[in-house]
């Protein structure tokens, strides 16, 4: 094959291969470590994405030789903590990703590493805790006053013990939690659908997602009440987490239980003629993208990625082909869209900004740059530092956009820059995009 600098063609990616021994493999990770990291460093493009490629510069430029080869391989955990995998350098910088001949996957190597490291020490006990969306979300929310008062931002009471126990930075902002979840609220007040709506001959589920379903539903209903006056005949079901928190700890294994459970529900639904749609970008993408690529053989795991549309891509989509229905209002202030890393990587376009430009007379601006919260990335004392870093030139671009409304793909990503933004962000709400085409609509 002839060399070639950087390609045209599309990125292709491999299928995870976590079922195989040699997966784990502590030598075999360590050799394409090297390998993927000499080249990184020969290029260095992706030094400005996330907090992993200046720690890599920075340990090599330090070395002795000023080359990977005097860097202390024990090292290399500090570039795999780092990542958030959140596939930017995969899908927008790198030069190296398959078809070319370097093969370079640094994510999804990342991940490799973390598995391993997963699969013979496991987590620590806070981070195993965590990830357990669907239990939290579940137990906490009867309690959820009680919860959310010993969580809140400034309780010197909780959140010191709470840093000290657990490893949460007491200065993160926490999700809140709520005992009327969004399937619950759906189920009992469903939103009147409008019949002349012209996309009226769309079914489709909306697949609640646990953060929207325990810790923002009032995003799920402004999407449920959206899709309604749309015309879309709409189910809300919620089987299980994604297990995207499961993907960050290097759990592949129960990724794949979590698609199965969740493949179980939505299949039917898919067999009626109902399209699928997540209400947020990391579940789009493990939807879509990542579970394809866990479970490659499963024929219905395809059939489901090809059936689901993130949620404002399905709203474009129905503009374009249907057009939306009538009734959309100004918003003042203008609107900022802070564009997700995990709907950057699903590689559909901006579907956010498009769609909110739809609303008339109102100022819309996109801001593409990592929030840098990355899951519990963003809140464990320990990685919280980098999270700052990252998202600081993010909330830069907010600030100098000087709009009123800033919504984003991700709500924790919204969340965090707003905390980030420090007193400049506290008239800012952390709004999810459906939340302003509600509003536009009067609903």
């Amino acid at each position: 094959m002839a060399h070639k600098e950087g390609s045209l063609a599309a990125p292709k990616r491999h299928a995870l291969d976590w079922q195989n021994d040699d997966f784990y493999d502590d030598n075999l990770i360590t050799e394409e470590l090297e390998r993927v990291f000499d080249i990184c460093h020969g290029c260095r493009r992706c030094f400005n994405l996330c907090e992993s490629f200046p720690i890599l510069f920075d340990m090599i430029d330090d070395s002795e030789s000023g080359e990977l080869d005097t860097v202390d391989k024990a090292e290399y955990s500090k570039v795999v903590d780092a990542c958030t995998l959140c596939d930017m350098c995969f899908m927008v910088k790198c030069p190296y990703v398959p078809p070319h001949e370097f093969d370079l996957d640094f994510p999804h190597l990342m991940l490799r590493a973390r598995a391993a490291e997963y699969k013979k020490n496991g987590t620590s006990f806070t981070k195993d805790q965590l990830v357990k969306m669907d239990r939290n979300g579940k137990l906490i929310g009867p309690i959820s006053g009680i919860a959310n008062w010993a969580s809140k931002l400034g309780n010197k009471l909780t959140r010191p013990v709470m840093e000290k126990i657990t490893g949460i930075d007491k200065d993160a902002e926490l999700p809140k939690f709520h005992s009327k979840t969004f399937e619950k609220l759906s189920a009992k007040n469903p939103p009147e659908r409008n019949l002349d709506a012209p996309a009226k001959a769309r079914k489709a589920v909306i697949f609640a997602t646990c953060y929207v379903d325990y810790n923002k539903p009032e995003s799920g209903t402004s999407a449920h009440a959206v899709l309604a006056k749309n015309g879309v005949e709409t189910e809300v079901v919620y089987p299980a987490c994604c297990g995207m928190p499961y993907l960050e700890e290097g759990n592949i294994e129960q990724v794949a239980k979590q698609a199965e459970l969740v493949k179980a529900e939505l299949l039917p639904w898919i067999d009626k003629g109902y399209d699928i749609i997540a209400l947020t970008a990391s579940c789009g993408l493990m939807m879509k993208m990542e579970w394809p690529l866990i479970l490659p053989d499963d024929g219905d795991i395809k059939r489901l990625a090809e059936a689901t549309y993130d949620v404002a891509e399905y709203m474009v989509d129905i503009a374009k082909d249907e057009g939306l229905a009538d009734g959309l209002s100004p918003i003042e202030g203008g609107i900022t869209v802070h564009s997700a890393c995990h709907a950057r990587a699903q590689n559909m376009g901006a579907k956010s900004a498009e769609m909110l430009r739809n609303i008339p007379d109102t100022k819309v601006d996109i801001v593409e740059r990592c929030s840098g919260h990355g899951g519990t990335f963003g809140i464990m004392k320990d990685t919280r530092p980098y999270a700052l870093k990252v998202g600081r030139p993010a909330a830069r671009q907010v600030k100098a956009k000087g709009n009123a409304n800033l919504c984003s793909d991700c709500p924790l990503a919204c969340k965090h820059l707003i905390q980030v933004m420090g007193d400049d962000g506290e008239k800012l709400s952390p709004d999810h995009p459906m939340e302003l085409m509600a509003k536009s609509y009067g609903l």
